[in-house]
């Protein structure tokens, strides 16, 4: 018996001998009545077992916060209360007890602490709620493109290729970091190493993706990537994972409506699986939490072209807004500007659609009027930036010149380019940063509060 099969049907079991195991959460001895808190990490909810002359009281007394126990009792229903029901404990078995320095108190902790103490800030509400969410939505994800007939790929954590061309890597090796072997024109022997060739972490699947999508049509590709990237802001971590689905036959208004449709099942899915955690968390973290959720999946989505944007926070500008970045035609947009977009100005998502082919990844296809690419950002009210995607360039000529124009080389990225050679046709994707999207879900501002353990700059503990 667990705790989440007594919370859907405890009605059934009223006045009948229960068992459950878990973690003593809160503990509050008295001299006639005693109440031990037990949580055992399949439901939010945390069990009281009222206890008062067991042969072993004195033992029980003493047991420590953190303690593991094994407790039967008959299932009482409470009326008039926060908790449906309690454990009239006949028994408490102490399966394996704690310490009194046992960090995780039932007391405020400050989330730097809990950071520092990841292997047991799970069992801390804040977290069981952010994790169990943080789980649902992983299975939303998959349930929505299974149910799509999109064909799951694993695509590789080491890799030769540079998806984004930003050259934020993580190189892996396995030469001797003190006796590097170098070649006469002073570049390192390559031949000595591993793979025969500098090889890193991948910071996207993206483009191995897209091969399989000029196979079965509709793929997506789920898993962790990297960026070596010196920032410490609460949005950027070294590792991180990314969805990222690709479909072939398919232009910029497609790939549109799949990402607004993803968002949406996958909301839907955490509002109606996840009430107490999403509860608690607007109770605590983000008191607008769930009216935001709402009103995402019931939101007018709206779609503007990056210049109507431009001109939008101009006009914001004239009108006495000050923004701290500059606006004008070829910029990137800032966080500031994409949350008066939504914010204020549309008061729902919007997709900002045509970006500048200088501030974008050169695999985005180019637009007739040669100066703007078919790339998309949706921004979503409370954060900005939520998915990113594109059109990508199926034809070989254009595509070999943005290449040049990003300074990347087309023979080595050959195989990329047979993918045009060899039966290319028009074929958009997206990527959207796991981790953000969970931020977003939870209303938690850190990045460094929705990964396990986390990794970050000068920081890769555990």
């Amino acid at each position: 018996m667990n705790i989440k099969q007594l919370e859907k049907d405890y009605k059934s079991f009223e006045n009948k001998e229960v068992t459950i195991k878990g973690w003593a959460r809160n503990h509050r001895t008295g001299k006639n009545i005693s109440f031990l808190m037990i949580n055992d990490g399949t439901s939010f909810l945390t069990v009281q077992a009222v206890y008062k002359d067991l042969e072993n009281k004195e033992e029980i007394n003493k047991l420590h916060i953190g303690a593991a126990v094994e407790v039967k009792g008959i299932l009482k229903v409470l009326e008039n209360s926060k908790q449906s029901f309690e454990i009239a404990a006949t028994s408490i078995n102490i399966l394996a007890d704690s310490s009194e320095d046992y960090p995780i108190q039932p007391k405020k902790h400050t989330r730097e602490f809990l950071r520092e103490n990841a292997h047991l800030r799970v069992r801390t509400n804040t977290f069981n709620a952010v994790f169990k969410i943080r789980s649902e939505l992983s299975y939303a994800l998959h349930k929505f493109f299974n149910e799509n007939d999109f064909l799951y790929v694993h695509t590789p954590i080491i890799t030769g290729a540079d998806a984004e061309g930003a050259g934020e890597m993580f190189q892996v090796t396995t030469l001797e970091l003190d006796d590097v072997k170098k070649k006469e024109d002073g570049e390192v022997d390559f031949s000595k190493d591993f793979f025969n060739q500098s090889v890193n972490l991948t910071v996207s699947g993206q483009l191995l993706a897209e091969s399989y999508a000029l196979a079965f049509s509709n793929v997506y590709t789920f898993g962790p990537t990297f960026r070596a990237e010196n920032s410490n802001t609460t949005r950027h971590a070294a590792e991180f994972w990314m969805l990222e689905p690709e479909v072939a036959f398919a232009e910029l208004e497609d790939i549109i409506s799949l990402s607004k449709n993803m968002l949406i099942s996958a909301i839907r899915h955490v509002l109606d699986k996840c009430p107490l955690e999403l509860e608690f968390l607007n109770s605590l973290v983000d008191y607008d939490l769930v009216k935001r959720l709402e009103d995402l999946v019931n939101a007018n989505f709206k779609e503007i072209d990056y210049k109507e944007a431009i001109d939008i926070l101009n006009e914001a500008i004239e009108g006495g807004h000050k923004f701290e970045n500059e606006v004008f035609f070829g910029v990137d947009l800032a966080t500031e500007h994409e949350r008066y977009l939504t914010d204020v100005k549309f008061n729902a998502p919007v997709y900002v659609k045509n970006y500048p082919k200088e501030i974008k990844a050169f695999y985005m296809r180019l637009n007739d009027d040669q100066k703007t690419v078919a790339a998309t950002d949706l921004l979503v009210p409370g954060i900005g930036e939520l998915i990113g995607g594109s059109q990508r360039e199926e034809r070989i000529d254009i595509l070999t010149k943005l290449m040049e124009a990003h300074d990347l080389s087309p023979e080595e990225y050959d195989w990329y380019m047979q993918l045009r050679k060899f039966g290319g046709v028009k074929h958009s994707g997206f990527g959207i940063g796991f981790e953000r999207l969970v931020m977003y879900v939870t209303g938690i501002e850190n990045i460094r509060d929705v990964i396990p353990f986390p990794r970050t700059v000068r920081n890769c503990k555990y």
